[in-house]
């Protein structure tokens, strides 16, 4: 199993390898949103966070948070095959989780194809809950599931 590699904010020259893990893992079977443009616009963005994780100019995961007053959205989550089963996904997404939670963000929401039982597994694992289908939300084609989580939950103390 792979050394899991550090974390940290994407800079413009990871666009291009970040679009592809998009195209690649994420949007395969669809039109191509997510392209180096717009994972550019995503970094320049103040209300967004964008994360990789690798090695030098290698990228072996990604994700990318966009905050609310209320609530985030996290908007898309990749983690190379190779790279999976040693809890790289869980950090990414905890990385994002963590400004949400110091922002008094209590709530992040999600979509996942419903054709992808992997990721399901993945969030559910996380303390995602799911709260609707969304009848072709890809494209008019393919179903999503909306999951949320609630963050910064208080437990009595003991």
């Amino acid at each position: 199993m792979p050394v899991t590699p550090p974390i940290r904010l994407a800079r413009r020259r990871d666009s291009r390898p970040v679009a592809r893990l998009s195209r690649d893992l994420v949007e395969h079977g669809l039109r191509w949103r997510y392209d180096p443009r717009a994972i550019r616009g995503a970094i320049a963005n103040p209300s967004m966070n964008v994360v990789v994780a690798g090695e030098g100019d290698a990228v072996t995961g990604f994700g990318i948070m966009e905050y609310g007053d209320t609530a985030a959205h996290l908007v898309l989550l990749g983690v190379c095959p190779e790279h999976r089963g040693c809890g790289l996904g869980r950090r990414l997404v905890t990385w994002l989780e963590r400004p949400a939670l110091v922002a008094g963000i209590r709530r992040v929401r999600v979509e996942v194809r419903a054709d992808n039982p992997g990721g399901l597994a993945f969030y559910a694992a996380l303390g995602y809950r799911q709260r609707a289908r969304v009848a072709g939300y890809y494209e008019g084609r393919l179903d999503a599931l909306q999951l949320d989580k609630a963050l910064g939950v208080a437990t009595s103390p003991r």
